[in-house]
């Protein structure tokens, strides 16, 4: 490899002579040409941007994927440029797992089907989730990885050569200074000592060396006053783009919003279903005899209730009519109900949550069902959505 020897020495020495002009600013020791009150406002407000993006995009990576390990896999995989492998969400290995016990317990069990209901809802669950991971890896990490890789560093780096114009031209300012003050000192006490090598003849004063050298000083401040002005309109224009980021961020804020909406209705909605389908499960457990099973409600059991004669539209086909049977005239109860529930039927009915209804049975009814009034309206109920009270 060739090196460029002069030029290696070169740079070693403008950067030294950077660092220490850099030093004696921070200290107080040497003049600083000072941006305009904009500029630095466009500075602080790029500044900002760039470190609360990376907290947001931070922590939105902990929310999709909560998993450290998992995180820097996927790191990796980026930087090498390959393929993340799909992986199996925590919801969605919860639902294998109760199918596989399922099939094992017995699907035809109460406690199989149970399994059985919950797993698929848990693999719809996951479902939703890798569905929400994707969208907002696309939509909103993607698009702030971007600004910090991509126009960040175009930022960052424009920064620095204006850093680096500022100290060249603050230090022809210097230069110039120096080199007026020596010319005016040596106009007030002139010297014609000769300052040349023995072999020319050369004899000029001290004044008009100064001259010379306070001309030089002109031209190479003009020159770093030039470059310093084009190098601050280009990172000016490039800071006053983070406006535009900010409006590019605000979109992909709204599509990450949407897609988590639309996740958690989505979740909303599965476990709606699950409750509706638990309700229809029939209670029956089988205990070991010499077990005793934890009481599962305080309440009284519905054997309590009073037990009416049903009643069909139809007689002989003994279908039970809830809507068309009258309550008695005594020893109802009241139940107050737990959860909320949409009735999937004109025979069934909607309740509400800490609402209280009265509450009976029918001969020949499914024991996990009761008959449910709140005011002129009537309907069947599921005994698990109540808490009867005495």
């Amino acid at each position: 490899m060739d090196f460029n020897v002069k030029k290696l020495a070169s740079d070693a020495g403008v950067f030294f002579t950077r660092a220490v002009q850099f030093t004696e600013e921070k200290l107080g020791q040497a003049e600083k040409t000072e941006l305009d009150a904009h500029f630095e406002n466009l500075l602080s407000r790029a500044d900002s941007t760039k470190n609360w993006t990376e907290k947001i995009m931070r922590q939105t990576e902990v929310l999709l994927q909560p998993n450290p390990s998992a995180r820097v896999e996927e790191f990796l995989y980026e930087k090498l440029d390959r393929k993340v492998p799909s992986r199996v969400t925590n919801a969605e290995l919860l639902g294998q797992y109760m199918t596989e016990a399922a099939n094992e317990f017995g699907p035809g069990s109460p406690y199989g089907q149970t399994l059985i209901k919950v797993g698929e809802t848990q693999k719809k669950l996951g479902a939703a989730e890798r569905d929400f991971m994707h969208s907002s890896a696309i939509n909103f990490l993607t698009p702030l990885r971007n600004f910090l890789e991509g126009d960040w560093r175009t930022i960052s780096k424009e920064r620095r050569i204006l850093q680096n114009r500022r100290l060249d031209l603050d230090a022809c300012k210097a230069r110039l200074k120096k080199a007026k003050a020596a010319e005016a000192k040596a106009t007030a006490l002139p010297d014609f000592q000769e300052t040349r090598p023995r072999n020319f003849v050369l004899s000029a004063s001290a004044s008009a060396l100064w001259s010379d050298e306070v001309d030089k000083a002109e031209h190479e401040l003009r020159v770093a006053q030039t470059e310093f002005d084009r190098q601050a309109e280009v990172t000016r224009l490039l800071l006053e783009g983070i406006s535009s980021t900010h409006v590019n961020h605000l979109r992909c804020l709204h599509e990450f919003a949407e897609a988590q909406a639309t996740y958690y209705a989505q979740c909303y909605q599965y476990m709606v279903d699950l409750q509706k389908q638990l309700g229809r499960f029939p209670a029956t457990l089988v205990v070991n005899a010499d077990s005793t099973p934890p009481p599962l409600s305080t309440s009284p059991p519905p054997a309590t209730l009073p037990v009416l004669q049903a009643v069909s539209p139809n007689p002989g086909d003994g279908t039970l009519n809830a809507i068309d049977v009258k309550p008695p005239s005594s020893g109802t109860r009241k139940a107050r109900v737990l959860y909320d529930y949409e009735a999937a039927d004109s025979t069934e009915l909607t309740l509400a949550a800490d609402e209280l209804i009265t509450v009976y049975s029918l001969p020949g009814m499914d024991p996990d069902w009761l008959v449910g009034e709140r005011g002129n309206k009537k309907g069947k109920v599921p005994v698990t959505y109540l808490e009867l009270l005495s």
